[in-house]
């Protein structure tokens, strides 16, 4: 006993995180800044963190509350879900984070052993969830190459051929890496080909209120779909872990089976994020999109950084905060490495494709900075690209 091959084997089989890589990696380059982790600059509202301060001495903070989430903030979702996202029909759990909601929603819907479908390029995450469940039979398909949209195509062929059917199928709206919208055309005919085949389609929209240049999020329901939101960007609360699952009221036995899941795990999210989170649900959408609005300049800062890549090199960035960008060929040099050199060499951190299961390419995040700092962060990006492009990946000695 307690050896390496005592491990659990579908652990020991799973992706190392790409963030936690990368903090190490960090932790080796001096004075680098970063354009990798997907958050962003701001904090909660003041209003409600001010809120939340006076009530630390509650005693209710500091017991565990009922486990789908304060019974208050649930009603403020179910509104918030009807108002802003048309769903009628779904009631609310509240988790800990959009990560932990995905992994209720896996223990909850598959077994081991059975297939799901995702598209490249896939959220990290959610690609490690089912790996440590014991799915192996995760297909991923392609996107677009052109608008890197997951095709539709390929999923009705798979949905219609594949014995058994995938048991789930799972998109990111806006994307995660990519920030590419799914248009709500499309995400109804993902939604369709699920119910036709008897999937579920579960949707990730923890960007909904990150969308630019005029675009409308959208959102489909029906007892096939679940959707997953979450506070942590909208509302500045990474390190508060809230986020909610959607689910269909109609599902008989839905909701006993996703609390067994859920009580076995958090318990219930923390209370006072939960607190946070209903005050911070009170400033209103407005509060966020206010925010989301100085990104526009952000983006634009990053797209001009990714210039020396050549035209049509860069993809998505509709919404969410990141662009998708595509390494210059014939070199036969791994992404993972490029990002290490421009870590090391020019004090500037991205992501390697290959965690998104898209080898040779770069996602980058413009969520994280603000303006100025984005600014700085941009330009050795650019002075990196550049050198990448003209002498490869050059060494000091």
């Amino acid at each position: 006993m307690g050896s390496y091959g005592n491990l659990a084997r579908r652990v020991v089989a799973t992706d190392m995180p790409i963030m936690v890589q990368m903090q190490e990696l960090l932790r080796g380059a001096t004075n680098c800044v970063s354009l990798a982790q997907g958050v962003v600059y701001w904090q909660p509202p003041k209003q409600a963190l001010d809120k939340v301060k006076e009530l630390v001495w509650d005693p209710s903070i500091s017991r565990y509350g009922v486990d789908d989430g304060l019974p208050e903030l649930r009603a403020a979702l179910v509104k918030k879900l009807r108002c802003e996202n048309n769903l009628h029909k779904s009631s609310v759990m509240v988790t800990a984070g959009a990560n932990q909601a995905f992994v209720n929603l896996v223990l909850t819907l598959c077994d081991a052993g059975d297939s799901v479908v995702m598209f490249a390029p896939y959220y990290f995450n959610a690609y490690m969830s089912f790996q440590m469940t014991g799915i192996t039979n995760i297909l991923v398909g392609p996107g677009s190459p052109e608008t890197l949209h997951p095709d539709a195509d390929w999923l009705e062929k798979i949905l219609s051929e594949s014995k058994p059917v995938p048991k789930l199928v799972t998109v990111v709206n806006p994307g995660n890496p990519s920030g590419t919208y799914i248009p709500q055309s499309l995400l109804k005919r993902i939604s369709d080909l699920c119910q036709n085949a008897g999937s579920w389609l579960l949707v990730d929209n923890t960007y909904e209120y990150f969308m630019y240049d005029g675009l409308k999020h959208s959102c489909v329901e029906g007892n096939h779909v679940v959707n997953i939101f979450s506070f942590s960007k909208a509302y500045g609360m990474m390190g508060w872990r809230v986020g909610y699952i959607a689910y269909p009221s109609e599902v008989e036995g839905f909701a006993t089976q996703l609390l067994k899941v859920q009580d076995n795990i958090p318990i219930c999210a923390s209370i006072i994020s939960q607190h946070l989170a209903l005050h911070s649900l009170e400033m209103g959408p407005e509060w966020v999109t206010e925010r989301v609005n100085t990104l526009v300049k952000n983006r634009e800062i990053v797209l001009e950084a990714l210039a020396p890549l050549g035209e049509g090199s860069v993809k998505g960035g509709e919404g969410a905060i990141y662009l998708w960008a595509k390494l210059p060929g014939g070199h036969g040099y791994e992404d993972f490495e490029v990002v290490r050199w421009l870590a090391n060499r020019h004090g500037v951190a991205v992501i390697p494709g290959s965690a998104c299961g898209s080898p040779g390419n770069l996602r980058i995040s413009f969520g994280g900075l603000t303006e100025n700092d984005c600014k700085a962060a941009a330009e050795r990006l650019k002075k990196g690209l550049e050198e990448l492009v003209t002498n490869g990946l050059v060494q000091d000695h």
